[in-house]
């Protein structure tokens, strides 16, 4: 058997989007409390997802979400990384704004340190993904939608979307 080209390249980026999973879930955590769920998104729920990001953009009147969704054309994986909300208990600790996480969570806010966490993991993913010459893009948009469309269940309230594409130029860098 002989995989050229693409085909060969869309099993490396398998292998590598399950190697970003992998960096996330064991990037440091406050209090050692994981809170994150990770997904790889191809084919149909790629599709789906590009059709979310597109209803939000003309939704919500936002365009890099519909230049987002496009840029997914050149991505045959996404990675999503996301955390569920949840106080973390540390006393004194009043990073979220609160003076303590009863009055954060009676207010809605959201724990500092699930943020935090989820930006930790986001960056050893990336940075993973960078070590591999992969071509990615950190994408708020694509996380959103992930979020609307429950791909990381209905707990999970923040979320990140990591498309990874190898081409001959990063489809990610130069946009509009």
């Amino acid at each position: 058997m002989i995989r050229l080209n693409e085909q060969a390249e869309t099993v490396g980026l398998e292998k590598i989007a399950e190697m970003l999973c992998v960096a996330a879930r064991t990037a440091p955590k406050g209090k050692g409390q994981d809170l994150l769920v990770t997904a790889i998104v191809t084919d149909d729920d790629k599709a789906a997802l590009q059709t979310r990001m597109r209803l939000i953009g003309e939704r919500d009147g936002v365009s890099f979400f519909n230049r987002d969704a496009e840029n997914l054309e050149h991505a045959p994986i996404v990675v999503l990384i996301g955390t569920r909300k949840q106080p973390l208990g540390i006393p004194a600790c009043g990073f979220c704004g609160f003076a303590n996480c009863a009055a954060m969570q009676k207010a809605g806010g959201t724990c500092s340190f699930n943020s935090g966490d989820l930006g930790i993991a986001v960056g050893s993913a990336v940075a993973l993904a960078a070590d591999c010459r992969v071509d990615n893009r950190v994408m708020y948009s694509a996380g959103k939608a992930a979020l609307e469309l429950g791909l990381l269940g209905g707990d999970v309230k923040i979320a990140y979307g990591i498309p990874l594409a190898a081409q001959g130029k990063n489809p990610f860098f130069d946009r509009k």
